[in-house]
């Protein structure tokens, strides 16, 4: 993972700071959530974690990440999903992941203001590819740019992107 050089903190705590929030957000919604990792002590492959999320009779996986670039100019949010030439899914598969990926990225940076890098799709993600329920990667934002990095540490903002995602989950739920 990446790391905040204006915030201090390392992207797996970022990022299980925003996923707890959202746990919570959820459930006040009415979703039962399950959670592959509650803590930082856990030492598990992404191949494992869709694994995972798949045997707990989950309908979705979404993973929070924050991004990184060499270049601290790039700001934005993403999400990812997997190609429509990927060998590993099924073409149904496929479109439910940039289903849920594209509703999330739109109510992410509706809810945010967040510059909409849009869906990348990209068939090198093991936790995407080993996926057996409509998975999405979001990438919050880049802690390597000094203004998102500083945000995306406020409460204010992590409010606003944990609702971003929730309302992206509501929407692929409702189309």
């Amino acid at each position: 993972g990446t790391y905040g050089k204006w915030s201090g903190l390392y992207e797996y705590e970022l990022n299980l700071q925003v996923a707890m929030q959202l746990k919570e957000e959820l459930q006040a919604r009415g979703y039962l959530v399950y959670m592959t990792r509650a803590s930082h002590d856990v030492d598990i492959s992404n191949a494992e974690r869709a694994q995972l999320a798949a045997e707990s009779g989950s309908d979705i996986l979404i993973r929070i990440h924050a991004n990184g670039s060499d270049n601290t100019s790039v700001a934005g949010a993403l999400t990812m999903a997997p190609s429509t030439a990927n060998p590993y899914l099924s073409q149904e598969m496929i479109a439910e992941c940039q289903k849920l990926s594209q509703c999330i990225i739109t109510a992410f940076c509706a809810s945010t203001g967040a510059n909409n890098q849009g869906v990348y799709q990209t068939d090198e993600m093991s936790g995407l590819n080993w996926c057996s329920i409509p998975a999405t990667i979001v990438e919050m934002g880049y802690m390597t740019n000094q203004e998102e990095d500083t945000r995306m540490q406020t409460a204010d903002y992590q409010q606003q992107m944990v609702t971003g995602i929730a309302d992206g989950i509501d929407q692929y739920f409702a189309s």
